[in-house]
């Protein structure tokens, strides 16, 4: 298959993974903010927790979501959300809460910072991963009665959190793969270039060459799957999860596998990927 001739017109037709393609990039933060909203006001109605793995990146919805808390009065005195990953320093650390670009202190300054402290998330309801506790995970994702929604993006690669696939010669399987759970991996090429595009103007000794992540096991054990893409890059990565094999060479094409994952994707993310030399 060609993925490149995949027209807008037909991408989606015939894969078993829903796909909604909405006008532009502040149209996917919104969404993503709403549907976030919704599901925790659904949950808060019928008593219920609301477990959520939750990215940073895509990265505009949190600041929409705590407006919508605010003005709405929703409590989330009974939500937890669950960091998808970090990156970590030369020692396996996790860099600075101070680091422009920690994930932990990107969700204090555009989230919890944000809410009216009677209705924010508790503390002990913010878990990020840490090293050393990477076994924590999955045991306390359960004892909350398992996931209720994993949001996300895409990495160029297809990778979905750091659960970045596999190099060439390592052994590997799809169903050793998508079992993984949470743990410390390095970061491939791809990956630092293109977040060093997105991050730090191209600047890829800036990027961490470390990372740890939350495991494929646990975001594809979520009820829904609602994973967003907001990059003109994703073009071509969006062809393969929608239209190619599943496969760990494509971590995100085992949304194919699950019952309830849908992509929203940004309108330019739909056209086709080749273009010219300029």
């Amino acid at each position: 298959m060609k993925y490149e001739e995949i027209t807008k017109e037909q991408l989606g037709i015939g894969s078993p993974i829903d796909l909604e393609i909405v006008p532009d990039e502040d149209s996917i933060y919104e969404h993503m903010a709403k549907d976030m909203f919704k599901r925790i006001t659904a949950n808060n109605a019928a008593g219920k927790k609301t477990v959520f793995i939750v990215p940073v990146g895509p990265v505009g919805q949190y600041r929409r979501l705590a407006a919508l808390c605010n003005e709405n009065r929703v409590s989330l005195k009974n939500v937890w959300f669950f960091n998808m990953d970090e990156y970590l320093d030369e020692n396996d650390q996790p860099i600075p809460v101070t680091h422009p670009l920690s994930f932990e202190g990107f969700m204090y300054r555009e989230f919890y910072d944000l809410m009216d402290e009677e209705l924010n998330i508790p503390l002990a309801q913010r878990v990020f991963p840490k090293p050393g506790h990477e076994d924590e995970l999955w045991p306390l994702i359960q004892s909350l009665g398992g996931v209720d929604t994993s949001y996300g993006g895409i990495g160029i690669n297809g990778h979905i959190a750091f659960n970045e696939p596999t190099e060439d010669g390592i052994p590997m399987d799809n169903e050793t793969f998508k079992n993984q759970t949470s743990r410390i991996l390095s970061l491939t090429r791809e990956t630092r270039t293109i977040n060093s595009v997105t991050a730090a103007n191209g600047y890829i000794d800036y990027i961490p060459k470390r990372c740890i992540t939350i495991g494929m096991k646990e975001i594809l054990s979520a009820k829904h799957i609602r994973f967003y893409m907001n990059r003109t890059w994703q073009k071509g990565i969006v062809r393969k999860i929608l239209h190619g094999p599943v496969t760990y060479k494509v971590p995100a094409s085992f949304f194919q596998e699950h019952p309830d994952a849908k992509l929203i994707i940004a309108d330019y993310v739909a056209e086709p990927p080749v273009g010219q030399l300029r």
